[in-house]
């Protein structure tokens, strides 16, 4: 353990780990599995449009509690696939607390996204604000269930339904949650699960769509596969975003290990939110327990007025130790090009939450001792915040070339 700031690594000490621990560490599950799979695919020689994929369909349509899953390659063409089947058009109100694909997805089949305030507790979007949002212009919402927190799902139905505008979610971080008792995957026209290597279940790479619309869900079946119908007419313009069987078999094996990694991810949850327990300035974002979360980020709040240190500095301060903390998400989409110029927008509960959030190590591979090593660093950290912001600032100031002539 370290007990000076002359120990930390990013102050010219030994890293704390010889081995990276990352965010999101994939959940790969029984490796032996995964190769029988991917066997049986080869013997089959079938490695796109099979069984796999169907497999994996069924079994995330049921821990969504919906009727149909459509797998994609990734996450972002599932995004794009649904705006592109309920007929979005012009303004689609959206947070700018998300990964920047929620608004990519939109912005390059035309659609403006109009950004939008969130609610400071949950990070998730105010209903309130969406209403005050809305123009003659907008044709749907887009929510994003934060961190796999979600939000007031219920209240965007409503606002949705007051002024007939589609309401989807990406719900990327929240496979396997629930809100109210339901499932996510339920919520609006359909929602989205992203199955990239530092989800909950990762399929190297993958998304889907879910839905219990009949109709929506075979107009993006055809969506994925160019626009051409199971029994191989061209009906109109798609793409290609199916999923592979490669991915598909990496995405049942994960699957199969979905209760563990969960277990896992709660009592890592606890053990950072009871290290922290106590240190002024800084807080563990929750889950509400009587829900069923996923567990799968552990967010910490830093507020530099009262711990003396910015996030980003702790952040530096923890990466040179090998331990990848990481902005989540920060700059906010609305800050970002080619929004930030485009359509300049003040959104404070959001800026306030993307100056202050950091997302720590965890998933199976981040073992108790791990976090414990972890937060000692954050506590010395804070304990000499101001001393310690000095130090690091100095260090990376450039050398003053004061009287050194030309």
């Amino acid at each position: 353990m370290k007990d000076t700031l002359a120990d930390l690594a990013a102050l010219g000490g030994t890293p704390e780990f010889s081995r990276f621990l990352q965010v999101g560490t994939p959940s790969v599950g029984d490796r032996s599995r995964l190769f029988d799979r991917l066997n049986t695919a080869m013997d089959n020689e079938w490695l796109t449009n099979g069984a796999l994929v169907r497999e994996f369909e069924e079994r995330i349509a049921d821990l969504a509690g919906v009727r149909h899953c459509v797998a994609t390659c990734n996450g972002t063409l599932a995004l794009q696939l649904l705006y592109m089947a309920t007929g979005l058009s012009g303004e689609v109100v959206m947070p700018a607390m998300t990964y920047v694909a929620t608004a990519h997805a939109a912005r390059v089949l035309g659609l403006t996204p109009v950004f939008c305030d969130v609610d400071p507790v949950t990070g998730c979007l105010d209903p309130e604000q969406v209403e005050a949002a809305v123009t003659p212009r907008t044709s749907g919402i887009v929510g994003v269930h934060l961190w796999g927190r979600p939000g007031r799902a219920d209240e965007l139905e409503k606002v949705a339904a007051r002024h007939g505008l589609t309401l989807t979610f990406d719900a990327a971080h929240a496979l396997g949650s629930s809100f109210q008792g339901r499932r996510v995957g339920g919520f609006g026209s359909a929602e989205v699960f992203s199955f990239h290597a530092t989800k909950v279940v990762n399929c190297f790479e993958g998304g889907a769509v879910v839905t219990d619309d009949d109709g929506l869900a075979q107009e993006l079946r055809v969506l994925r596969t160019f626009g051409i119908t199971a029994d191989g007419r061209s009906v109109g313009i798609g793409t290609n975003a199916k999923m592979t069987e490669a991915s598909a078999a990496m995405g049942l094996t994960s699957l199969d290990a979905f209760g563990e990694t969960v277990r896992h991810n709660r009592a890592n949850h606890a053990r950072y939110r009871s290290a922290l327990r106590g240190v002024d300035g800084l807080s563990v974002v929750d889950f509400d327990e009587q829900e069923d979360p996923n567990w799968q980020y552990v967010i910490l709040k830093i507020d530099e007025a009262v711990t003396g240190i910015h996030r980003d500095l702790m952040i530096e301060v923890l990466t040179a130790e090998n331990a990848g903390a990481r902005r989540y998400f920060s700059p906010a989409c609305h800050q970002l090009e080619p929004y930030r110029s485009e359509r300049p927008t003040s959104l404070p509960h959001t800026e306030r939450l993307a100056e202050q959030v950091v997302a720590l190590p965890t998933g199976p591979a981040v073992s108790p001792t791990d976090i414990d090593r972890i937060c000692h660093i954050v506590r010395l950290a804070i304990s000499h915040g101001p001393e310690l912001t000095d130090r690091l600032r100095r260090r990376a100031a450039p050398p003053s070339t004061a009287g050194s002539g030309t």
